[in-house]
């Protein structure tokens, strides 16, 4: 099963840092090179535990649904959403905010999934996933911290 962390340091508190990465506006602005747009589900606001939003994007040239639900909340140490619907076999995303003793927050999401369709699934995850969504997430992650600087 594929799998991959990225940590960003960030220039605020855990409990503002939580709450943006929570923001499904705030989410889908920093996946602008995707046209994500949130479609279902909750489309504005904080996502609060158990709620669901459906994001629509491009990846690849083709256009892709996704529902995530969130599966754990412990404001403002970690978040979990996983995948309900969408493109992914699996696809759970952890989202950990951690104080770094001079007001900002070392933020760590961990995330594994696997594609579908078996072996052609695995060659995938291995020879494009495995890449592409480090960046992705490096990406959305680049974004977010700069809204606070």
């Amino acid at each position: 099963m594929p799998y991959f962390e990225v940590v960003t340091a960030v220039a605020a508190p855990p409990d503002r840092v939580f709450a943006v990465c929570l923001d499904v506006e705030a989410h889908t602005r920093s996946m602008a090179a995707s046209s994500e747009r949130a479609v279902d589900g909750r489309t504005r606001g904080e996502l609060l535990p158990g709620e669901t939003v459906t994001f629509q994007a491009r990846h690849f040239g083709l256009t892709w649904r996704l529902t995530a639900r969130i599966t754990s909340y412990d404001p403002p140490r970690r978040f979990v959403d996983e995948q309900e619907s969408g493109p992914f076999k699996r696809w759970r995303h952890a989202h950990h905010f951690e104080p770094d003793g001079s007001g900002g927050t070392v933020m760590k999401d961990v995330i594994d999934f696997a594609s579908p369709l078996g072996p052609i699934g695995r060659i995938a995850d291995k020879l494009l996933l495995s890449w592409y969504m480090p960046r992705l997430i490096r990406t959305r992650n680049a974004y977010l911290a700069s809204t606070f600087g």
